[in-house]
């Protein structure tokens, strides 16, 4: 039992962690603070005034009877009004924060460098986002400040019993040292339990999440009981952590409260034997009792602030692997005159440093308003080229230049800074996930989110005009768009539900039209298309050669549009 469980961050780490998120939430934070404060005040005042006007009542001191029940009156009041401050600001600002910490680590994600495999599932992440996110802000806009408000109850309560009766005041805080000494152990054994509990969590989210977006093949192959069979089984997973974890809560609740409800009965006990002696006023066994309540409160909180805090840790954990991934390289956006050329020289890749390399010394060159097919069966690194054209993935040897020109320049020596050749207006960079404002690229399949086609396409340029996505569609053969009755307003649900693959697909062509790069990148763009309009499509898009064209197909007819074929072959 002595021996803690292992976990990923260090105490430390997560506490560094945590100061760091706190620092964009320290208005609601303070605020929180300020009025556990104030309350605190109120509540100390409410038990010297309640035992003010019981003496007065019972003749043990003199004074207003009406006088002092008004004073507990104006205290209850100022109660109120703290308790609906504090749901004031939960309210407004609470979601905020959470709103601004999602945000950040979206952010974060988006920022972070592509990884091929990734190795946590979306709903993992979603899951994440949402309940770690709302757990973290909750503590420092919430739990935090008002365990500074606990502590001072606690406090300012043992200091207000120490003065009527030492021996009383040390016997009701004797647990402590019992409490603290254990703390440690249970706070490891709890952050096992808790982690064990977020992650089925997430599992279950994930399955959740993957079925829906593949509900048509569940249906199609008739698996719906394969499928709530999974989720039948990692539910159970799910009931057992959450079995284990509240059997190790509730004894070690049990033990803790026997020790609180020793303490109240002592302090009853002593001052009954007081009262009954006439060593004290029932205003002061009054004042006792609360005060004893006043501190096993607070210390009864705190005890219930430790699972809170195991959450947080375990909640921090999950967040801060979300950062492990490092940033892309940051900085502005470099786009270069068009038309741009792509030149690979030497280039091996491979997913895994002991797994076989996709590629091994390849070498092109994509020239400037040159059109390029590649083909090559499945598997032989179509995808792999996409990604490294377009910085998602860097090669391990060999480098990959993106220039301007007709290519006969030099290139600065650390692939930052350009090299001019004056007389041939040539600009080379090593390629970075800086230049890739420079593609224009249309992904295969349904990539249409949900929303209006105006934010779809607006998400190609979000300065376009009405009249640039116009002419993007019609570049694209969407005019169909034209007799939508909302036109550009027209609301589409996930994946563009209600339209055609064919049509999602024109829409994706035109959205990827919108972007200023001169480096179109299509990856089976056309697949979905009949022969006709795929032929219109191409025409429009060749019309001029104003960019340089790379298709990735599988599809003979677009190879009569091109100046070269490239067929890659994995090693």
């Amino acid at each position: 039992m002595l021996q803690l469980p292992d976990n990923n961050y260090s105490v430390r780490d997560i506490t560094r962690w945590l100061w760091a998120a706190l620092q964009g939430n320290r208005l609601q934070a303070t605020l929180n603070a300020a009025i556990g404060l104030l309350g605190v005040v109120l509540g100390l005042s409410s038990v010297w005034a309640m035992q003010r006007a019981i003496d007065i009542a019972s003749g043990a001191r003199e004074g207003s009877l009406y006088l002092a029940v008004g004073i507990m009156a104006a205290l209850i009041l100022g109660e109120f009004a703290v308790g609906i401050s504090r749901v004031w600001i939960k309210n407004i600002l609470g979601v905020k924060a959470q709103n601004r910490m999602q945000q950040r680590l979206l952010a974060r994600l988006l920022r972070s460098e592509w990884r091929g495999r990734e190795a946590m599932h979306s709903g993992d992440i979603i899951n994440r986002l949402e309940q770690d996110v709302k757990t973290i802000v909750t503590f420092l806009t919430e739990t935090l400040p008002s365990t500074i408000s606990t502590i001072t109850m606690f406090v300012g309560a043992f200091i207000y019993l120490l003065q009527m009766d030492t021996w009383l005041a040390i016997t009701t805080v004797a647990i402590l040292p019992i409490f603290i000494s254990v703390s440690r152990i249970y706070v490891a054994y709890m952050r096992k339990y808790n982690r064990k509990v977020r992650d089925t969590d997430s599992l279950i989210q994930s399955l959740l999440t993957e079925t829906m977006q593949q509900r048509t093949l569940v249906k199609t192959m008739e698996a719906d009981q394969q499928m709530l069979s999974r989720l039948d089984k990692t539910q159970q997973t799910l009931r057992n952590w959450v079995r284990r974890r509240t059997v190790f809560s509730v004894g070690s609740n049990f033990f803790l409260n026997i020790g609180f409800s020793i303490g109240f009965l002592i302090a009853f006990l002593w001052g009954a034997l007081r009262l009954h002696a006439g060593t004290l006023t029932f205003g002061g066994m009054t004042a006792f009792l609360q005060l004893v309540n006043r501190i096993q409160g607070p210390a009864r909180d705190l005890a219930r602030l430790v699972p809170t805090f195991v959450s947080v840790f375990t909640a921090a954990e999950r967040l801060m692997e979300l950062e492990e991934t490092p940033e892309e390289q940051q900085g502005p956006s470099q786009l270069l005159p068009g038309p741009c050329g792509i030149r690979f020289e030497q280039v091996s890749f491979s997913y895994d440093a002991s797994a076989q390399p996709i590629m091994s010394n390849f070498s092109i060159d994509f020239k400037p308003g040159s059109c390029t097919a590649i083909m090559g069966e499945t598997g032989s690194g179509k995808t792999t080229l996409i990604r490294l054209l377009l910085a998602l993935v860097k090669p391990q040897e060999g480098k990959i230049i993106i220039y301007s020109g007709n290519g006969d320049g030099t290139t600065a020596a650390n692939g930052k800074v350009a090299a001019v050749n004056s007389s041939l207006f040539t600009i080379h960079f090593t390629l970075s996930n800086l230049h890739r404002c420079n593609f224009v690229y249309v992904p295969q399949g349904n990539t249409l989110l949900s929303g209006t086609l105006r934010e779809n396409l607006l998400l190609g340029n979000p300065k376009a005009t009405d009249e640039e996505m116009h002419h993007a569609l019609r570049m694209a053969c969407a005019d169909f768009v034209e007799a939508l009755p909302n036109g550009l307003d027209t609301c589409f649900s996930e994946q563009g539900g209600g339209l055609s693959e064919g049509q999602a697909q024109r829409i994706s062509i035109a959205r990827a039209l919108l972007r200023p790069g001169s480096i179109l990148l299509l990856d089976e763009a056309t697949s979905a298309l009949d022969a006709e309009t795929e032929r219109k499509v191409l025409e429009n898009i060749l019309q001029g050669q104003q960019r340089t064209v790379i298709f990735v197909t599988h599809r003979a007819a677009v190879v009569d549009y091109c100046d070269q074929v490239v067929n890659v072959r994995r090693c």
